[in-house]
């Protein structure tokens, strides 16, 4: 018997070398996988935590998928080490990373994996992008939605849509 699908968004970020490449080769790769719905536009955003890095490019995506969430994860984990990903700590740069940011409304807290994510509601970078497909998706440990989580939060990094080739990453 078949999974139900569900709705999961994702954070797609790279401040490594061809950052565009990067964010396009990883949506080609995550549709071998699952249905890809809506896509924010691309933006260009100062690296958290360590601000002499490049500028990151985020962007969300809203997918469909019947795939287990710890299944999504191994997934976008195999697809960040496949573009050249090395894990070298918190707030290193990175070809890419593929940060799970809900999952349906599911709650997991696990040694390897937390949805909602830990810390979205502290970064406007990801909130951004997230506003942009699904500003009333609601929060489901702070129930809030999107749209307010934005307003309130505290990060004050700038987050600018990149200006790019409307084809890019479509």
């Amino acid at each position: 018997m078949k999974e139900k699908s569900s709705t999961a968004y994702l954070l797609l970020g790279s401040n490594i070398g061809d950052r565009l490449y990067y964010l396009e080769e990883c949506i080609r790769l995550l549709t071998e996988h699952l249905e890809i719905g809506q896509r924010s536009s691309i933006y260009e955003t100062a690296a958290w935590g360590d601000r002499e890095q490049q500028a990151y490019l985020n962007m969300a995506l809203e997918v469909c998928t019947d795939i287990s969430p710890a299944d999504l994860h191994q997934t976008t984990r195999a697809i960040e080490q496949y573009l050249g990903r090395k894990d070298k700590g918190n707030y290193q740069p990175r070809t890419l990373d593929i940060d799970i940011l809900f999952y349906g409304e599911e709650i997991i807290l696990s040694n390897n994996l937390t949805i909602p994510h830990p810390r979205l509601q502290f970064r406007r970078f990801v909130l951004v992008p997230l506003n942009e497909i699904a500003p009333k998706l609601i929060h489901p440990v702070f129930r809030k939605n999107i749209q307010t989580l934005l307003d309130e939060c505290p990060d004050d990094l700038p987050v600018e849509i990149f200006p790019s080739d409307e084809k890019n990453c479509r």
